[in-house]
């Protein structure tokens, strides 16, 4: 499906107040090519620095002045590495396989994050799925109640120890009973903020590479808790090694509530919805880059083209927003930086929550410049009667 964002009542030629998504894809053409070197030399490069910065944190004092400075730029740069899983989600099967094994092997496998655990990332970019129950990676955080985003952060000090039980635990009693297995595989083995998400996996999938990295990860585990219940290695290594895992897996934490503005409450929404509901932060480069690595910023655009590597974001971005009339939805997804989403989210959830208290728990719109509304259909509503734009759809 081809859709459009237009304002129908200018009289404006098509060419110059319109942009497709077949246009968009036209105007980053030249940009579908993922660039090896740059993936490698990244990954590579990125790697060094988290193992090197580790071996500093691990082998300094604790609370020393080296020992936090080791922690801090081995979380940053362990959170850059780890986010390379989500390009190989987006690559085709054939497509830099080395590359794929080679994170697998040097990355996945020590961190307890097997690249096939984010395969499930399709159906965020489903759009039949986007925002429903049916997406793993979206949880109405922006339609209230506040607590809702409390507890979501609550969730961080579990991360390291859900990945523990996940691969040493179910994974040897995933093996007992072919039903079992299933309940692992649908229930347990993605990554996802919704714990009502099910994953559907395809027949077709390469489970014996699933399994080889399963068992790799469960004989790191077994050997590990081995040396420490021997004595050979010190408890206080495995508290070290955790508080690092909980820090790196909670900077993707934070990351993702500036993703999307997540006020869906679980209807389907429009191609317009869904680019209304995501973000394009932008700020200061280097912070931004540190919060929001490998092409996180430019999410809305990823959701338009996510076939588009993420070496090539920026220059579609500049391109887009050169030719993107000034009433296009993309440049409302434009945020200045972290604390600009996170307050509108915050904002949000309190306004919807407090309406919905009042109100008998009814749906409410914020009147923000993103409709804070707690479903599709209620944006629909809005948007067909305002005369700013509308949404032209045409089957391809």
């Amino acid at each position: 499906m081809i859709e459009a964002l237009r304002d129908p009542g200018t009289g404006t030629p098509e060419s110059t107040r319109e942009i497709s998504l077949v246009q968009a894809r036209a105007l980053a053409k030249d940009l579908f090519e993922h660039s090896a070197w740059i993936y490698w030399t990244d990954f590579l490069l990125s790697m060094s620095v988290a193992y090197g910065a580790v071996a500093l944190y691990l082998s300094s004092p604790i609370f020393s002045p080296r020992s936090l400075i080791g922690f801090t730029i081995a979380a940053f740069a362990l959170f850059r590495c780890g986010v390379f899983i989500h390009e190989i989600a987006h690559m085709p099967r054939k497509r830099m396989r080395l590359f794929r094994t080679t994170w697998n092997i040097l990355f996945g496998i020590p961190v307890l994050m097997p690249s096939f655990m984010y395969k499930n990332h399709v159906d965020h970019h489903n759009p039949r799925h986007f925002g429903t129950v049916q997406d793993g990676e979206y949880l109405a955080l922006g339609a209230g109640p506040v607590r809702r985003i409390v507890v979501y952060f609550l969730q961080v000090p579990l991360l390291p120890a859900l990945a523990i039980l996940r691969f040493l635990v179910l994974t040897p009693l995933s093996f007992l009973h072919p039903r079992l297995r299933r309940w692992v595989l649908e229930r347990a083995s993605s990554y996802v903020i919704n714990p009502n998400y099910r994953r559907t996996v395809p027949t077709d999938e390469p489970h014996g590479s699933w399994i080889a990295l399963e068992v790799a990860i469960f004989l790191e585990l077994a050997v590990f808790a081995a040396l420490l219940l021997s004595g050979q290695v010190a408890w206080s290594v495995f508290v070290e090694l955790y508080v690092l895992g909980m820090a790196a897996s909670g900077l993707n934490w934070i990351r993702t509530i500036a993703a999307h503005g997540y006020r869906n409450t679980g209807s389907t929404m429009s191609f317009v919805e869904q680019i209304e509901d995501s973000n394009t932060v932008t700020g200061h480069p280097l912070l931004t880059e540190l919060l929001f690595p490998v092409g996180l910023r430019y999410h809305c655009l990823h959701h338009m083209l996510p076939s588009l590597p993420y070496h090539s974001l920026g220059i579609a971005h500049r391109r887009l927003m050169a030719q993107l009339p000034a009433d296009s939805p993309y440049r409302s997804t434009i945020r200045r930086g972290f604390l600009e989403t996170a307050g509108e989210l915050w904002r949000s959830a309190s306004t919807s929550g407090q309406g919905t208290l009042i109100q008998g728990f009814a749906q409410l719109s914020c009147g923000s410049k993103r409709p804070a509304t707690s479903g599709g259909a209620a944006r629909r509503e809005e948007r067909a009667s305002s005369p700013t734009y509308t949404t032209a759809r045409r089957k391809r």
